[in-house]
């Protein structure tokens, strides 16, 4: 019997370039530590990993992806340069939809359908990269917070979202009414800088229908952001040792030379080729009466190229 359980999470198949990825860096876990903040090429460290024939499960050639066209969902892989990490402590990673900053250019209704509110949109407001995402029907499903004029805060835990997007154009309306706008909006075909938004909620309750929602005013500076997938946040801690290393000084090839009592550890290649990892020196500090005090183990930085692990056991 169908108990009616039915799953609800997808795996993402956004594409990068609607992806920010913002880090900061702390020296340590100390809440007084400063937090500098950087931003991260999507485009150039995040790479999706697209379906093959032994991802689907079916040797019919009919249900065979064409190779690095079909998106794994929620598979990605992250590549961060060591250039960006270059200092010991602690970055944390967020990974976020791309945000996209621009301003109300009116909040009107369109001439046809007076009860249809929405915002207008000058395209050429926004940055060229991101034209692309204003095309009719391609903002369906984004996000809208908006920006208070009075402080320039984000108003916290408010938001609207839109459910369509067309070119339009202005047109002037005869009105009986002069507390109504002279100025409407119609549909186009033709592609224009104009988009007009219709986002929900918009419309006034039936309990209350003089209680019209905030959508918004001309020149309030808003925050488009897609939904294609939740925020996720990655920790990396830039250590000076791993396990690998410190698994040398434990396990590793070492040696000591008995007369000038250099300590050198080896790390080994794959193919078994060994190399100086760390020296040290080894010696004792003594009195005035020739009594051992202190057994000293100093890192040494001028590398004894001598103690080459083949060399000496050859």
């Amino acid at each position: 019997m169908a108990i009616g359980s039915y799953g609800i999470i997808r795996g993402a198949d956004v594409s990068p370039e609607d992806v920010e990825i913002i880090y900061h860096y702390v020296k340590d876990r100390n809440v007084n530590s400063p937090v500098t903040l950087k931003t991260l090429d999507a485009t150039s460290v995040l790479t999706p990993v697209y379906n093959n024939s032994d991802t689907l499960g079916s040797s019919n050639p009919l249900f065979q992806p064409v190779a690095d066209v079909e998106i794994l969902g929620g598979l990605y892989n992250l590549k961060l340069e060591s250039a960006d990490f270059p200092d010991l402590g602690i970055y944390t990673l967020h990974l976020r939809p791309k945000q996209i900053r621009t301003k109300i250019t009116d909040c009107g209704v369109l001439s046809s359908l007076p009860s249809v509110r929405g915002l207008i949109i000058d395209v050429s407001n926004i940055i060229s990269t991101d034209r692309n995402k204003f095309s009719p029907q391609g903002l369906v499903g984004y996000r809208i917070e908006y920006i208070n004029p009075t402080d320039s805060k984000k108003i916290p835990n408010f938001y609207r979202l839109i459910t369509s997007n067309f070119y339009c154009e202005p047109i002037v309306t005869n009105l009986t009414n002069t507390n109504q706008k002279a100025i409407r909006y119609r549909y186009t075909d033709s592609a224009t800088n104009l988009i007009f938004l219709t986002i929900t909620p918009s419309a006034a309750p039936s309990t209350r229908p003089t209680t019209v929602p905030y959508i918004g005013q001309p020149e309030q500076t808003i925050v488009l952001t897609n939904t294609y997938f939740n925020p996720t946040t990655i920790e990396v801690e830039m250590v000076e040792h791993d396990i690998s290393t410190l698994a040398l000084a434990l396990y590793g090839d070492q040696s000591k030379a008995m007369t000038s009592g250099i300590y050198t550890i080896y790390s080994q290649d794959p193919d078994g080729t060994r190399h100086i990892y760390k020296q040290f020196n080894l010696y004792e500090v003594k009195n005035q009466l020739n009594e051992s005090l202190y057994e000293i183990r100093e890192k040494k930085t001028d590398i004894d190229e001598s103690l080459n692990f083949d060399t000496i056991t050859s």
